[in-house]
């Protein structure tokens, strides 16, 4: 097997959580090492990797694949030196903090015959999986509506300042607001309008922190929701149709699992407890079912698989660069609809 050897941007939660176990499991990736600006922890982990002083160094390293983690409002510069290097790319959402950035960066991969992919991993979350299984099988009918959480309580201001500082990267619309967005567009497709509410809702908060989404299709609605006052969430995924409905409360393990320092698996990881299954209450060829359904597994691998088999055998990515674009006009949408307190045509 071919090992694709691949760099970080940075080894902070992002790096050392979400991208580095992964690469270090997969059999078809090398993990070289991080660009890392004061804290050198990499070596700490994966005594084998480097810890690299700058962006330069990365780039005239033998590398195949860089990762590019860094706050949002970096991702534009970063992504481009990398893809003009001519080196593969996944670049973290949000992909970029304009559309044009994000259309510069896929055609930019495309002249030089690189991948580029977002990292849009909550596609592979046990409950995605399994509400896109739900919407497959077609036993909720024609879909009317469907409204998705990504909920949270904590009012306090988060340490990094990248985080809380005004500036084109910050805030829950750039944060979470990718994952619903992605999710809704992987699910049903681009709308046909948007309309928005996004406000600020901490104390001292410069930055928005709470955001209501409504995409328009031909013939039903989905919401998307964030925000950080909510102590008792409701089910995170609702979905109703004509012939039925579907709640499911977000109970994806892996975030939770990977803080914990646990290592990924191709067998059990990734099954959420079972007392977090969606509840499903629909007729069947006229028969009524209302009960629990099980949830499928989740696996972060699935994306990193699919990033390796799109470099060695020039297959797609498993997320495109297209989709990154799609997502950020999804999110300027939103903000001139908030702004001006419309409907926006796409």
């Amino acid at each position: 097997m071919k090992k694709i050897k691949t760099a970080l941007l940075s080894y902070g939660m992002s790096g050392k959580v979400f991208h580095a176990p992964f690469l270090e499991f997969h059999p078809g990736f090398e993990l070289l090492g991080s660009w890392e600006r004061s804290k050198q922890l990499i070596q700490e982990d994966y005594p084998n990797t480097k810890s690299y002083p700058t962006l330069e160094s990365v780039l005239e390293e033998d590398v195949d694949l860089v990762v590019v983690n860094t706050p949002v409002g970096t991702h534009f510069e970063y992504a481009k030196q990398v893809l003009l290097a001519g080196k593969h790319a996944i670049v973290e959402k949000a992909f970029t903090t304009t559309v044009a950035e994000a259309q510069e960066l896929a055609a930019l991969a495309k002249e030089k015959g690189v991948k580029l992919s977002v990292f849009q991993n909550r596609r592979w979350d046990s409950d995605l999986k399994t509400v896109r299984q739900v919407l497959s099988d077609g036993v909720l009918g024609d879909i009317v509506e469907a409204e998705f959480h990504f909920d949270r309580y904590n009012p306090n201001l988060s340490p990094k300042q990248h985080k809380e500082t005004a500036n084109d990267g910050a805030g829950i619309l750039k944060d979470l607001g990718p994952h619903l967005i992605d999710q809704a567009l992987y699910l049903f497709g681009f709308p046909k309008s948007v309309m928005s509410d996004i406000r600020i809702t901490r104390e001292h908060s410069l930055v928005d922190d709470w955001i209501d989404i409504v995409l328009y299709y031909d013939t039903f609605r989905v919401r998307l929701k964030a925000g950080f006052f909510v102590r008792e969430a409701i089910p995170a995924y609702q979905l109703h149709g004509k012939k039925g409905s579907f709640l499911k409360p977000r109970g994806d393990v892996q975030e939770d699992d990977l803080k914990l320092a646990k290592k990924p698996n191709l067998d059990t990881w990734g099954k959420e407890p079972i007392e977090l299954e969606g509840v499903l209450h629909t007729n069947i060829d006229g028969v009524t079912m209302h009960g629990k359904i099980p949830t499928l597994q989740g696996n972060y691998y699935a994306f990193f698989d699919g990033v390796y088999n799109s470099i060695a055998n020039d297959t797609v990515e498993p997320v495109t660069a297209q989709d990154g674009v799609r997502v950020m006009q999804i999110i300027e949408a939103a903000i001139q609809s908030s702004a001006q307190k419309k409907v926006i045509d796409l």
